[in-house]
């Protein structure tokens, strides 16, 4: 039996009021599945749905679902995690190299619509200082209403959109700075040891945060790794706790959010099964929680509220659109952002939800507002809920295009990767896993995942591929986990290399990754027979990992290059292989060139694809390689030796034995890269050409 409210008097058409919770949350599952497939047959973004069939069936209109405080929690936990996946898929690696970006697009975005707005809401408005300040602050700042956007479009590693993401610290962070000096004005408060105050409160906040949080995750995460439920329990713990510490500091919660999720930043790479649970338990309900919670704030009768309502409203959209596009078109002109990247910067900072309704109440509790600011604020939500997914929509689907566009039809971006399995072999999770991180985000190309046999004559071949298929099934849950299509092959050889050779051929690999045991193959040549036997049986690049820890928590990225390498016909491959896995997990690189020049490295490390930051060092002579490694390289660093098969251009004598040393370093982490044969046709793929 459900329980409802009936309201007496009412001008809704329905006014039902629904408030059992079983109910409520049925309908609220029914307008996340309805709302976005509706509203995209009318050609505007999915999310807008949710927002308008929030304001519909809210208690502003229909009436038909009460606004509870369930749904208010859950509004509030989804905006806080909303906050968290925005620092989460920030591309900390670019803001680093360029934070002057973010600083200048968020000082902008927010100075001008607060200058402009100040000024005219005393003059037009007639609003007293206070008031004015307070009120321009609501929308100087800018919620990213239109993230799931720029995600789906796979842009948000875009440098104008990196600008926005890293302008949210400065937009928000400002507004709510204005927000405490405004209240502790009112109050009589405003004095030197309130700014202080304030700042010390966000010193604090930052510092926790970003000092505390990754170490803890780093250890966690090296016990847990194979409990990847236990894992996402650990994230949740990690935001509600930094939203919790910046409320009790007297900050917004959802700027404690986002400082965790750049905190976690490197340690939850793109591509892999945790992020795939982050992003899929946030799409799926946090988020559009948020969305309808924003919408049942909506009162579509606002509009019939008085003059000052609507004057208030116009005065506060005309001027926040306006300002914002100017800060866009401004930003871009320094900068030289493109029209679409103009467009898909001043859509997301046209976005108002979160500091906006968090400012706008607390003016209105203190007595700053009147309820005309209030309804005038909200109808600026739903216009912004239209407008800013609108654009948005438009100006990302250009920029993918772009993107497309420029690299061509011979792409190189989604690898088919053979992964050949022992039936013993320790640590498959963390092998599937690097696998993940080479394809990146967006690959559909499976990771074709093989196990060979060897005939025993003490037991049956079908018992055999019995025991293999039921551990294959296993590893194919964690790459649907993941998002990631993994094939599973078992297959029954007199020779496990030329199993896996044959394998590769038939499934069209480009990619061939195998795990390395250091301490049953020394007898066995460099690998042990298995491998060195694949690496003579085939040409395509092999790459052999050793992997001590999970490659998530990897700090930083040893490239060891010998001299010669460069003129090896597969080599620009190799380097692409190395800089995609440093930017899929967001970590700098390091290149030792062994008795070469860096000037010439760090030029044809330039001509290849994928854009991370790199420091090149010189390394005389081979004895001073293992010295180095060992004085610069941690426990949580990953070691990458390109290393050309033995007779190839660039091969070493002492790259035979380098494996074997590499295992005893504190990283106990490498993998080496042995490039493609004889098609330097293939390996111009990965060059970008201006």
């Amino acid at each position: 039996m459900f329980t409802y409210t009936l309201t007496a008097g009412t001008s809704s058409p329905i006014g039902i009021a629904l408030e059992e919770p079983v109910l409520v949350f049925a309908i609220a599952m029914a307008v996340f599945l309805a709302g976005p497939l509706i509203v995209k047959r009318l050609g505007q973004p999915g999310i807008v749905g949710i927002v308008v069939v929030g304001a519909i069936i809210g208690p502003d209109a229909l009436e038909i679902v009460e606004h509870t405080d369930a749904i208010v929690l859950l509004g509030e936990v989804g905006l806080i995690y909303l906050l968290f996946t925005v620092g989460l898929e920030l591309d900390l690696q670019g803001f680093k190299e360029a934070p002057e970006n973010a600083a200048l697009f968020g000082l902008t975005s927010f100075f001008l619509p607060f200058i402009v707005g100040t000024f005219g809401a005393m003059i037009l408005l007639g609003f007293d200082p206070l008031a004015a300040v307070l009120l321009s602050a609501v929308f100087a700042s800018h919620t990213l209403l239109a993230y799931p956007i720029v995600n789906r479009y796979n842009v948000t590693k875009n440098r104008a959109v990196t600008a926005v993401f890293g302008g949210i610290l400065f937009t928000d962070t400002l507004a709510l700075i204005v927000l405490a000096v405004v209240t502790g004005a009112i109050d009589g408060d405003l004095t030197v040891w309130l700014f202080l105050t304030v700042f010390a409160n966000l010193t604090i906040l930052f510092a926790a945060t970003w000092f505390l949080l990754p170490p803890i995750s780093r250890r966690f995460f090296q016990n847990f790794s194979q409990e990847s439920y236990f894992e996402f329990l650990f994230i949740m713990v990690a935001i509600f706790a930094a939203a919790s510490l910046a409320q009790v500091l007297e900050i917004a919660p959802i700027l404690g959010a986002f400082v965790a999720g750049l905190a976690l930043n490197r340690l939850i790479p793109q591509g892999g099964t945790l992020m795939n649970r982050i992003e899929f338990v946030g799409n799926a309900f946090f988020i559009p929680f948020f969305l309808l919670h924003v919408g049942m704030l909506v009162n579509p009768t606002v509009i019939l509220d008085g003059f000052g309502t609507l004057q208030i409203a116009a005065f506060v959209v005309v001027v926040m659109v306006g300002t914002k596009a100017a800060a866009a078109w401004l930003v871009s002109s320094i900068q030289g952002y493109n029209a679409s990247e103009r467009g898909v910067i001043f859509g997301l900072s046209t976005g108002q939800a979160a500091a906006a309704l968090a400012i706008t109440l607390v003016g209105v509790d203190a007595g700053v507002f009147g309820e005309q600011v209030l309804n005038a604020v909200v109808l600026l939500l739903l216009v912004t809920a239209l407008v800013s997914p609108w654009i948005t929509e438009r100006a990302a689907k250009r920029l993918a295009l772009e993107r497309e566009a420029g690299q061509g039809e011979d792409s190189v971006l989604d690898p088919n990767i053979l992964l050949p399995l022992s039936h013993h072999a320790e640590l498959q999770e963390r092998l599937l896993e690097l696998a993940f991180v080479l394809k990146g985000e967006r690959g559909t190309n499976p990771v074709n995942v093989l196990t060979v046999i060897q005939r025993n004559k003490n037991e049956r071949p079908e018992d055999q591929v019995a025991a293999v298929r039921e551990e294959l099934e296993q590893i194919a849950e964690i790459g649907g986990a993941a998002e990631v299509p993994v094939e599973a092959e078992t297959r029954v050889s007199h020779n496990v290399a030329s199993g896996i050779v044959q394998s590769a051929l038939e499934v069209q690999a480009n990619q061939i990754l195998m795990g390395w045991d250091a301490r049953r193959s020394f007898s066995h040549r460099i690998f042990g027979s298995i491998i060195d036997q694949v690496l003579d049986r085939t040409t395509l690049p092999v790459l052999v990992s050793r992997l001590g820890h999970p490659i998530n928590t990897t700090q930083e990225l040893f490239v060891v290059v010998p001299i010669g390498a460069d003129h090896h016909e597969g080599f620009y491959e190799a380097v692409h292989i190395t800089k995609r896995l440093a930017a899929s997990l967001g970590i700098p690189i390091t290149v030792l060139v062994v008795e070469g020049k860096t000037h010439q490295f760090e030029r044809l490390f330039g001509l290849v694809e994928e854009d991370v930051s790199a420091e090149f060092e010189e390394v005389p002579q081979w004895d001073r390689l293992l010295p180095t490694l060992e004085s610069r390289a941690s426990e949580d660093d990953l070691i990458v030796a390109i290393t050309p098969r033995k007779g190839d251009i660039g091969w070493h004598n002492e790259l035979a034995s380098l494996p074997a040393a590499l295992s005893e370093l504190p990283p106990e982490s490498f993998i080496t890269i042995h490039p493609r044969q004889g098609e330097p046709e293939y390996d111009r793929k990965y060059l970008r050409f201006e």
